[in-house]
């Protein structure tokens, strides 16, 4: 059974930095991605960066330039470095893993809980 346990989340005042943690536990046969996606009141939930096979980053316009996705392979650890933080980084940030189960060989996506970013000004 995969699990993703978050950490990392609080309050910073603008401007201010915080590195968020996501530790894995459990095996999987591959994985293809992982990332991280935030959910703001009344909004939908958005991607906000992803690190695929090969090490190809991907992030959302908005924190282009701010936030940094990187990896642990030993620790079975992503993180998210947020610098120069906004009060509209204000979310639920979720962690999440895409991959190849080692039970049935199949496709399946991982969450974990969400950890609060409050950017206050």
């Amino acid at each position: 059974q995969v699990q993703l346990v978050e950490s990392g989340g609080g309050l910073v005042q603008v401007g201010g930095s915080l590195r968020l943690s996501c530790a894995r536990s459990g095996s999987m046969f591959s994985i293809t991605s992982m990332g991280w996606y935030r959910q703001a009141p009344g909004k939908q939930r958005e991607l906000v960066s992803r690190i695929t096979g090969g090490d190809s980053a991907y992030y959302a316009d908005s924190v282009k330039g701010r936030f940094t996705i990187s990896t642990d392979n030993a620790k079975n650890t992503v993180y998210l470095q947020m610098n120069s933080l906004k009060p509209e980084d204000t979310a639920v940030y979720y962690c999440t893993v895409s991959g190849i189960r080692y039970s049935d060989q199949k496709y399946d996506a991982f969450w974990g809980q969400g950890t609060q970013v409050t950017v206050s000004s």
